[in-house]
Formats: C-alpha cells, sequence, structure tokens
C-alpha cells in the first residue's frame, strides 16, 4: 500500500514589485509560515460622521483592513551546511528592515538637495510590497510596524533564533494611483473575496426565526 503524498505546503513571504512597471523585483520568503494570522476590517461609513439617517447605511470607501503576522526564523540548520551561517540571521533581518529603510544613496542625495538650498524634496519613493500568503491573498501593504525578538545568539554575538513581528496595513483603491498595479491587485483580491462569498450556503429567514 502506497503512503499518501501530503500536499505541498505553499510559503508566505512578502514581494517587492517595480510601482510603475509591477515587475517583480525581489521576493522575501519567510522561513516558517506563521502558524496565525490576526487581521481586522475597520468599516469607513458616512453616517457616523454626517449624523445623516439617509447616510447610516453608506460606506464611503472600502474598510482600512490590517494584518499582524509573528515569523519564527532560525539559522540551526544552515549553520550545520558547508557555507554555514557566518553573520546569523542578520542577512534575512536586514532583508526585512530594508522594506521600511530608505537606502543611504537616497539619503545622501536628499542631504545634498537640503545642502543646496532646495525648499522641498519629495518624499522617498519606495517599492510597492505585496503580502502574499497563499494564492487566494496578495495584497498591496505597507508595513506600519516592525519589531525583531532576538532569542539565540552564537559566538560572535549573531543572532540565530529570532521572532519577529509584522503590521501589515492593506492599501486600497483610496490609496494607489487608479490603473496601477498595486490598485489592480487589490481590486483582483475583492473580486476574489466576492466569488468566495457566493460559495457560502446561506440560510433563510426562518432559520433565524423571521417570517420574512
Amino acid at each position: 500500500m502506497s503512503t499518501p503524498v501530503s500536499p505541498r505546503t505553499l510559503r508566505a513571504g512578502l514581494v517587492l514589485a517595480d510601482p510603475n512597471s509591477g515587475s517583480t523585483q525581489q521576493v522575501i520568503v519567510l522561513q516558517y509560515s506563521p502558524e496565525s494570522l490576526s487581521r481586522s476590517l475597520q468599516p469607513q461609513a458616512v453616517g457616523a460622521e454626517s449624523g445623516d439617517r439617509v447616510d447610516a447605511l453608506r460606506l464611503k470607501a472600502p474598510p482600512v483592513e490590517t494584518y499582524k503576522i509573528d515569523a519564527e526564523l532560525d539559522a540551526t540548520d544552515q549553520m550545520a551546511t558547508a557555507a554555514g551561517a557566518p553573520n546569523g540571521l542578520l542577512p534575512q533581518l536586514a532583508a526585512l528592515e530594508m522594506l521600511v529603510t530608505p537606502s543611504v544613496s537616497t539619503l545622501r542625495s536628499n542631504q545634498a538637495l537640503a545642502m543646496a538650498g532646495t525648499l522641498e524634496i519629495v518624499p522617498v519613493m519606495m517599492p510597492l510590497t505585496l503580502f502574499v500568503w497563499g494564492r487566494n491573498r496578495i495584497l498591496p501593504v505597507r508595513i506600519t510596524e516592525y519589531s525583531v525578538t532576538e532569542d539565540a545568539f552564537d559566538p560572535q554575538l549573531n543572532p540565530i533564533r529570532a521572532r519577529v513581528s509584522l503590521s501589515l496595513r492593506v492599501l486600497n483603491v483610496n490609496d494607489l494611483v487608479p490603473g496601477s498595479r498595486g490598485s489592480e491587485l487589490y481590486l483582483a483580491h475583492q473580486s476574489q473575496m466576492e466569488a468566495l462569498a457566493r460559495k457560502f450556503a446561506y440560510g433563510s429567514a426562518a432559520d433565524v426565526g423571521l417570517t420574512r
């Protein structure tokens, strides 16, 4: 009797894309997919602000959606290979931190502009970040919080075990340029959610004690 083959488990990650063309620049695959994630949706209602009763059921925009994940990193297995892990987990942590940090060349360029007397320096344009959690969730996001706890170290004090916490705010059509790669990905995700909702077996009024 053959042993059943377990389906390959996809890994979660973050994809960096060019904000204009949408082409993939870098992919950060999480070493272990988090065992859980939490998310929240804050409806953007009109009635609470206007006080007008006709607006009580109106929505002015998509909800503000946030994700929170905790990821485990461990360099133990890598240390046992021929290549080893001479810097521990620092490369992985640095790659994540670069998602929220402008490059040195950009900072130097802005410094030069400031020293030259430039009155208005355009904020730094970062790559479009996509949060990928399986094929049903590919979302443009902004990292709103990044924290790391380093739990163990090698003799050179490089971290070899760490826990990373990420808070991600989903960027919707109100945040992104219409027709841009990020905006289209958000709309594609919402279309997918609508299709999934149609697969749900809704009940009847009688199921909850209503007569009509």
